[in-house]
């Protein structure tokens, strides 16, 4: 056990470091935000100073233990009630935006010639809540760290062009009207911090709006790992091939603890039971170890790999987000603004 820690350190210290870099720079660029800054500076030191495989073991206890705990302490201040302060307009648009946003980016993947399960990871990243989402799917459709690294740094560089065009967008469209600003920001937008970032250019009625709708699709998240963990990754066969298991009747679902931690704990919120303070530190600490867990995930993003990736899933990242926006315009028209 003492040995396992000690290999654990050296990786560990080595994320924290870049996270306290990330916060710093953050100081400087607020609407950046320390995630982002902190996977590309993973990124930087994981092709440089950390490249030895002595920091790895650590590295992936930051990349999976840390940031499983993190999806954990999100259900803290996840109020189930607070749905239906968007009515049902707003659940409907949601559901569709994600449908389409899931269609789309598999689609659009496969069209591009990535393989199944990196699709998948682009699909969960979008859809739902950005790197939480595919650290939540990659397990369950056997993902590799090489996928899963690469898919994050693009569904947050996508994110974060996204966080600046959507207000001024907005401010085009519907001349930052509570709702429809709120449907755009909070339904499209990949992470959390990238919801309120956005927010933040228009009115704080716009931050708690778009927060609750982003919400409902970070609960919808056990939804899609059902769905997924039902999916035939086998390369050359139909998604939703029956296997040897469903002739038999033994289908088993695994769903990850820290998915039904995360849904037990948005039930508990839900009651009442958390004292303010208690969600408030929860809160604050699942962001932190999220930014740890994403620095570990940018230091295993090879350059070598993006280079031969890159400006293919740069073009994946950007048809993905064209067609998130443009689907959601004409669901905000449809149901909150005719109807």
């Amino acid at each position: 056990m003492l040995d396992k820690i000690r290999k654990i350190i050296p990786g560990f210290l080595a994320c924290v470091g870049l996270t306290v870099i990330a916060h710093l720079l953050a100081l400087l660029l607020p609407t950046v935000g320390a995630a982002t800054f902190a996977i590309f500076l993973g990124i930087l030191a994981g092709n440089t100073i950390f490249r030895s495989d002595w920091f790895l073991p650590g590295s992936k206890f930051s990349e999976s233990e840390l940031l499983a705990c993190s999806i954990v302490l999100l259900g803290a201040n996840l109020n189930l009630s607070d749905v239906i302060s968007v009515g049902w307009q707003g659940v409907v648009f949601i559901l569709i935006q994600m449908t389409w946003t899931i269609t789309a980016a598999y689609l659009i993947g496969r069209r591009l010639g990535f393989g199944k399960k990196f699709s998948l990871l682009m699909c969960s990243g979008n859809a739902v809540c950005g790197s939480s989402a595919i650290a939540s799917v990659a397990p369950v459709i056997g993902a590799d760290s090489k996928d899963k690294g690469i898919s994050i740094t693009i569904v947050n560089v996508t994110g974060t062009v996204m966080m600046f065009l959507l207000p001024l967008l907005s401010a085009w469209l519907y001349q930052h009207a509570t709702m429809p600003t709120s449907a755009l920001l909070g339904g499209t937008l990949q992470s959390v911090g990238q919801v309120i970032a956005s927010a933040k250019f228009v009115n704080d009625s716009v931050v708690d709006m778009a927060a609750i709708f982003k919400i409902i699709r970070i609960i919808l998240l056990v939804a899609v790992v059902l769905v997924f963990s039902r999916m035939n990754t086998e390369e050359g066969k139909p998604l939703f091939a029956r296997t040897a298991q469903v002739h038999t009747g033994k289908i088993k679902i695994s769903i990850p603890w820290f998915i039904i931690g995360f849904f037990l704990l948005s039930i508990i919120c839900s009651f009442g039971i958390i004292p303010a303070p208690v969600a408030a530190g929860a809160k604050a600490v699942s962001g932190e170890f999220e930014i740890i867990a994403l620095a570990a995930i940018g230091m295993k993003v090879k350059v070598r790999d993006l280079v031969r990736e890159g400006p293919r899933a740069l073009l994946y990242g950007g048809l993905v987000g064209t067609s998130q926006i443009l689907c959601a315009i004409l669901l905000i028209w449809v149901l909150l603004i005719v109807l």
